[in-house]
């Protein structure tokens, strides 16, 4: 599984239309947390656990990450499964 940026995750969070307070009540970190992960641009500086929760949540909400590829990483909407 690829890192994701704090840029992601300020755009995964815009998309889905959530608050730092509503991510920070999903993935059950502090909201200084969030805050912390979401100032920089690059990898987040908080600790993997906190940063995997925060991944979690927004995966749960059905934002899918996307690595750097060229065309830099970003965020969407994940695919439906049918299943």
């Amino acid at each position: 599984m690829k890192p994701i940026t704090g840029a992601q995750i300020r755009a995964a969070r815009g998309l889905i239309r959530w608050t730092a307070q509503d991510l920070a009540q999903a993935a059950v970190v502090g909201i200084s947390t969030v805050r912390r992960a979401e100032a920089e641009d690059t990898a987040p500086t908080i600790t993997a656990a906190n940063l995997n929760a925060i991944r979690s949540a927004l995966e749960n909400a059905g934002i899918e990450f996307i690595p750097e590829n060229g065309s830099g990483a970003g965020v969407r909407f994940a695919k439906p499964s049918h299943g």
